[in-house]
């Protein structure tokens, strides 16, 4: 499409070999790097943004917290992109049409937002804080686009599938090494990527705003679950977003 692509990326090194790579393949690809810092605003220097993709996360990693003393699957996954969206809101109204695409996970499935413990003080399981991340996502995109849809900005949580990337690592490796005997079960990273580009590509009138591409749960079409986490999640970092 001849867009020009900003890498917002945590390792600056793994950025950029990732734009060469991209350069390589794709003739007159436009692809930039720069070091995503949340808590800087005045990092955000760009003039328009027409597609935000919020793609980074973290997956059934051991017990650990932000920072912010937040249990970190549901901090990363989840309040690390409310924030950025956040934070991009203005860019994004004044870039209008424009897009916001979210992913999330079939884990969702298994997902429950445990609104009395976010921190993962009372019981942590590493596969439950992953599902509750992945759900919040779901929900997240649902009330971001009502809340959205009349600035011109839609919204959409995607299922990349089960993708052969680093966000592996801490998944048990016996398990690991058994799916990935079974090809068809684990995708490359260039096959994951299909459900965000296709949200990316699709004409708008062919997508629904607020929906998740593969089928949601009933946990992740409760509306009222979704406008609880929005309040939860604004107060736990400390901004109105209304």
């Amino acid at each position: 499409m001849r867009a020009r692509v900003i890498l917002a990326c945590r390792d600056m090194a793994k950025g950029e070999q990732a734009a060469c790579d991209i350069v390589r393949e794709v003739k007159g690809a436009k692809v930039v790097t720069r070091q995503l810092d949340l808590a800087d605003t005045k990092s955000i220097s760009e003039k328009a943004l027409h597609y935000l993709i919020n793609n980074a996360g973290v997956a059934v990693c051991p017990s650990a917290r932000t920072v912010d003393g937040i249990e970190m699957q549901f901090g990363v996954n989840h309040l690390g992109h409310f924030f950025l969206t956040f934070l991009l809101l203005d860019l994004l109204k004044h870039s209008a049409p424009s897009r916001v695409i979210n992913l999330s996970s079939a884990a969702h499935f298994f997902g429950k937002i445990h609104f009395d413990d976010l921190k993962g003080e009372k019981d942590y399981h590493h596969f439950r804080a992953y599902a509750q991340s992945k759900l919040a996502n779901v929900l997240f995109t649902r009330e971001l686009a009502k809340r959205t849809e009349v600035l011109g900005i839609t919204a959409y949580s995607v299922d990349p599938g089960f993708v052969n990337t680093d966000i592996l690592r801490h998944i048990w490796r016996p398990l690991l090494d058994i799916v990935k005997n079974f090809g068809f079960l684990i995708k490359t990273p260039a096959e994951g990527a299909y459900t965000t580009i296709y949200c990316t590509v699709t004409p708008e009138n062919q997508l629904v705003t607020g929906g998740y591409y593969r089928s949601a749960s009933n946990a992740g079409q409760d509306d009222g679950t979704a406008l609880k986490l929005w309040a939860v999640s604004c107060h736990l970092l400390g901004i109105r977003w209304r």
